[in-house]
């Protein structure tokens, strides 16, 4: 079945997170995606290592973010490269770089050097902070994004701010870019011409928390982290059962009287405490009281049973290893098991997190070794025998 991306080649000189997996994004949906890094290898490429044996492709990160890609071991700084990345970029569509201004500069992929080549080209790059200001150009990752966006001190409790596990700034980056490109693939369908997309870490975690941003401007309440503890709800919080742990979120009205009902607390419903969402934050510690009581004499199915024919918004708080085993997550087909070189278990691979119905994506290639498509590439630009040689003399590839 034809993919809504066949046709349209990238370019992703991306690393880590940000880069990498809108590339993966692009590729589960047939585009043909080219991963380009220095000869000896990113320094994404062993984050997560799974296994010492050299035929492994990479860490566990590696393997998520560079599904359904080819590997091209070119190195960007090298002189010698910079004729083939040319031609690279003559027959590109989308060139994808999460480095500094100056960095891409070095490797000869600002927009204005590239467009040059290829004028329907789209560059799309992601940067840290921002594109202005005090911070632009320096380096970060997705904690910068939770630190400076206020999420950080929202998560935190007793004045503690907590950084979240989950890379979550880095992959709605990923994601926000992934939709940049393809507006600005839609608009090169009019005017014939790409454009640059312009993506950041700090942009992407503003975006999440901006409500609370904008009660902050307008209100002033000054909130303070109060961990699993909703504060503009309630009840919502995390509460112990006799086998483990369920995450409940109420809001409305309609859902509060019913959750009310359910815990024994009728009562609730008529007490002004609790007038409106905001008040059931606001004492969201008494509403957490009772709801704990009474999850505390449930096991975890019991208490996810009832809830659910309350109609009240609940989930499992799930290990890695409980999530792994999971047989509703697992119905949904998330991921496929593959065979990993060098590793002795199959390894879960992220499928495409978003489904199309007529034109749907696929999880068609484990990540590449390093280098594994470089002499394929290559002489598909043209190149012969003496050119791969000359290259590797210069140590090029």
């Amino acid at each position: 079945m034809a993919g809504a991306l066949d046709g349209i080649t990238v370019l992703d000189f991306g690393h880590f997170i940000a880069g990498p997996q809108c590339g993966a994004l692009l590729a589960d949906f047939g585009a043909d995606v080219i991963r380009i890094e220095r000869p000896e290898g990113g320094n994404d490429r062993e984050v997560g290592p799974i296994s010492s044996d050299p035929a492994t492709p990479g860490g566990t990160l590696y393997l998520q973010v560079n599904r359904n890609k080819r590997s091209l071991a070119l190195d960007p700084f090298n002189p010698a490269a910079r004729p083939v990345i040319d031609r690279l970029l003559a027959g590109a569509d989308v060139v994808i770089a999460n480095f500094p201004p100056k960095t891409l500069a070095d490797m000869g992929l600002d927009y204005a050097r590239i467009a040059a080549i290829n004028p329907r080209i789209v560059l799309c790059t992601c940067a840290a902070f921002g594109h202005e200001g005090g911070f632009r150009g320096r380096p970060g990752f997705d904690g910068i994004g939770q630190a400076m966006s206020g999420a950080m001190h929202m998560t935190g409790d007793d004045g503690r701010p907590r950084r979240a596990f989950a890379m979550y700034v880095d992959h709605a980056t990923a994601a926000l870019s992934a939709f940049g490109v393809m507006a600005a693939l839609r608009a090169r369908e009019a005017t014939g011409r790409g454009q640059q997309v312009e993506a950041a870490l700090l942009g992407t975690a503003l975006s999440m928390t901006m409500s609370g941003l904008a009660e902050e401007a307008a209100l002033a309440p000054d909130r303070k982290g109060s961990g699993n503890l909703g504060q503009t709800a309630g009840p919502a919080d995390i509460y112990r059962t006799t086998d483990g742990w369920v995450l409940l979120q109420v809001v409305g009205a309609s859902m509060f009287r019913r959750c009310a009902r359910l815990v024994g607390h009728p009562e609730w419903i008529e007490d002004p405490r609790f007038r409106d969402d905001l008040s059931r934050g606001e004492h969201g510690a008494e509403l957490s009281a009772g709801v704990g009581a009474w999850c505390a004499g449930l096991s975890t199915a019991d208490c996810l049973d009832a809830f659910a024919r309350a109609g009240l918004p609940a989930a499992p708080v799930l290990s890695f290893r409980q999530a792994l085993d999971d047989p509703d997550i697992a119905a949904q087909g998330y991921w496929q098991n593959h065979a990993v070189p060098g590793v002795e278990r199959p390894v879960p691979i992220m499928t495409p997190p978003v489904r199309l119905s007529a034109t749907p994506g696929r999880f068609a290639r484990l990540a590449p070794a390093l280098g594994a498509d470089t002499e394929a590439i290559l002489r598909g630009l043209g190149l012969d025998d003496a050119d791969l040689a000359a290259l590797k003399q210069a140590s090029a590839i």
